[in-house]
């Protein structure tokens, strides 16, 4: 099929059904996430998304993904409208939906050159899924990382961290359990349509299915039983770090901050009064904890040196730093590991992935052009970090991640790779509101994370919600949002490396290889019988 010719397949649904269905599926899929967290839904929510492809002109594809997409993002990230109001949030609704519109097309393509091309039961029930699984990832796996970064927020498996197959992260990833998920809500849908009498995939009436519904929902629970039964991987642990991990609960919003110079610094301070009696191995504080740097003003230092001196540990801390590159003055945020004992930092870790139109504007000004009074909200212009992932911090190395950074699978196996036995989550939820979704959300990634990286998780947050994540998912200590507290926990150290980790990104770039090398092979025989018949 080539651009706007017709779709030799069946709609399984007229267009304008087919975009009241995307709308139901997008809704179906965001009550997956929490803090619904109704996770089975996502199954559904899949199933819907790849039936509305099928059978589709590719303009009638982009339609009702686009649809899908916009709806679904549009809920998922309602908390953007907190501070910035309807327009950013929109923008990126829209353009997240544009995203899912062509990953659509991809999967109309599937169903048009892969299924005609490998007409046999096994393949229309098991092989056109996984190329369906392989594209949905692919998609998902663009996105996130492209353009300026990209947005890894609302990938299907981010919605399994309460799940019953969550112990597929440590063995697949998050790119891994996409394609699983996908792989499995396509393959209930062949199962199903594989029972009409009116075959989906060419129109064609027939006496009886080809293969009994016995058969079909065995096949179906067969593969949903081996995602649930695939064990935990087996994660060593050797040795524990005592940390403290202090929520100050000050006004740290960028968009809302405080009202005087150092308020989050010192609210940070007494905060973390309760600490010094519970002889901590480190004290870890949020993104953003000190709105003073303490490498330009001396005051600001002190109140560092005075934290760790009494706690009697090292303190890991956020703020915004300034340095020189290439002779112009940049912008960073960064994480120090504050040495009471030699009154600096020993070592930093600078965020390697600012939010783009939130901590920095790419192409500023085509954008200021366009919108002045937002590009405006947006006074500083954080830098990408270039650091390594790890803090030393004497007695254990932990890697960091700060904020958004936990959405970046590179950055995060990055840090498991160069050694980290830990993982700092500093974060600072403060610009999105008590009572949206962003920060449970923002938790059960950082849930997914210790159970794929094998790594007790220190998700400390300046309003919350922020909590200690065992390598198993577990939470071992937790704060409600918008109060000062404390957590203390022993938190197991390990040096095991996942199959997540050793296969890093190759997991995702064999199932894309997957999808794309179908429709190339897909694609090659339908001009190879094109050509024959004109030949006959």
């Amino acid at each position: 099929m080539l651009p706007g010719s017709a779709n030799p397949l069946r709609a399984p649904l007229p267009l304008g059904w087919a975009l009241v269905v995307a709308v139901g599926a997008a809704l179906i899929l965001d009550g997956a996430f929490p803090d619904r967290d109704v996770w089975p839904a996502a199954f559904l929510g899949i199933g819907l998304a790849i039936l509305i492809q099928q059978g589709r002109r590719l303009g009638g594809a982009f339609l009702v993904g686009f649809v899908f997409g916009t709806v679904f993002f549009g809920w998922q990230v309602f908390w953007a409208t907190t501070f910035l109001g309807p327009l950013p949030w929109g923008a990126l609704s829209v353009f997240m939906g544009a995203w899912c519109g062509a990953g659509g097309m991809l999967i109309t393509l599937a169903y048009c050159w892969v299924a005609p091309a490998f007409p046999t039961l096994l393949s229309r029930l098991l092989f056109v899924p996984a190329v369906v699984a392989g594209l949905w990832t692919l998609r998902e796996a663009v996105a996130s990382v492209w353009p300026w970064g990209g947005f890894a927020w609302g990938r299907v498996a981010l919605s399994q961290s309460d799940s019953a197959i969550s112990n597929l992260f440590p063995w697949l990833g998050v790119s891994g359990v996409s394609f699983a998920m996908v792989f499995v809500s396509a393959v209930g849908l062949a199962a199903i349509q594989e029972g009409l009498r009116r075959r989906p995939w060419d129109g064609a009436w027939r006496e009886r299915p080809s293969v009994g519904w016995a058969t079909r929902a065995a096949l179906v629970t067969s593969i949903a039983t081996l995602m649930v039964a695939v064990p935990a991987f087996p994660v060593a642990i050797d040795g524990t770090l005592r940390v403290g991990a202090v929520q100050g609960d000050t006004k740290a919003g960028y968009f809302d901050p405080p009202k005087n110079y150092g308020d989050n610094l010192l609210g940070q301070v007494a905060a973390t009064e309760p600490l010094y009696d519970r002889h901590v191995d480190v004290v870890v504080w949020p993104e953003g904890a000190s709105d003073v740097d303490p490498l330009e003003d001396p005051g600001a230092a002190a109140y560092w040196d005075q934290v760790g001196a009494r706690a009697g540990a090292p303190l890991v801390g956020g703020t915004i730093t300034t340095r020189k590159v290439d002779g112009v003055r940049k912008y960073f945020n960064t994480v120090l590991m504050w040495d009471p004992k030699k009154g600096r930092p020993t070592d930093y870790y600078d965020k390697k992935h600012p939010v783009p139109f939130g901590e920095y504007v790419p192409e500023r000004p085509f954008f200021h052009a366009i919108v002045p009074q937002l590009i405006d909200l947006i006074g500083r212009e954080y830098t990408p970090g270039t650091t390594d992932d790890v803090l030393d911090i004497g007695k254990t190395v932990a890697s960091v991640a700060i904020c958004f950074d936990i959405v970046d699978d590179q950055i995060m196996t990055d840090g498991v790779r160069e050694g980290g036995r830990i993982v700092f989550a500093p974060t600072n939820n403060a610009d999105f509101g008590e009572f949206t979704d962003e920060s449970v959300q923002q938790l059960a990634i950082a849930r997914i994370r210790a159970r794929e990286l094998g790594r007790t998780v220190v998700n400390v947050s300046t309003v919350g919600t922020s909590a200690i994540i065992h390598p198993d998912g577990s939470e071992h200590d937790r704060l409600p949002t918008y109060r000062p507290g404390v957590m203390v926990d022993d938190a197991p150290l390990s040096t095991t490396m996942t199959p997540a980790v050793i296969g890093g990104r190759q997991i995702e770039w064999l199932v894309c290889g997957l999808g794309l090398g179908a429709l190339v092979v897909g694609l090659t025989l339908r001009f190879g019988r094109r050509r024959r018949r004109r030949v006959e």
